[in-house]
């Protein structure tokens, strides 16, 4: 799950009307959401209100972090530079949530077009709302 998705759900007004959060609430129904740190970090970052901030940080309790281990850095350096050298840029994190749905064996659920360069050059399955 990507940092694009569970921010639609936790910080857009209006985010039950979105496909992707109707597909994410199927999916944690289902416990078949997953969250790693940096996405949660990600999601929380630049939330000014204090109180909105601690509201939304109490909400994400509910879903724990997938553990990330040395290999899964690892595996997203090679991934990110699998795609430089085929011309394609990405975050850090973006690279991390790959090398964790990899090993994972879980398709990333994002709405970023990223994703959709990095999977022409990496291992990886998407999933779409």
């Amino acid at each position: 799950m990507d940092t694009t998705v569970w921010s639609f759900a936790f910080r857009r007004k209006n985010s039950d009307k979105n496909v992707e959060v109707k597909r994410l609430e199927r999916l944690i129904r289902d416990k078949d959401a997953v969250i790693i740190g940096a996405i949660r970090q990600e999601v929380l970052s630049g939330i000014s209100d204090v109180d909105a901030y601690e509201k939304l940080r109490i909400k994400m309790q509910d879903y724990p972090d997938l553990p990330v281990n040395t290999e899964d850095y690892e595996l997203a350096a090679n991934f990110s530079n699998i795609c430089r050298r085929n011309g394609v840029q990405g975050s850090n994190v973006d690279f991390l949530v790959c090398a964790v749905a990899y090993r994972e064996g879980l398709p990333i659920f994002t709405t970023d077009k990223d994703f959709d360069l990095f999977a022409k050059h990496l291992p990886i399955r998407l999933l779409r709302g």
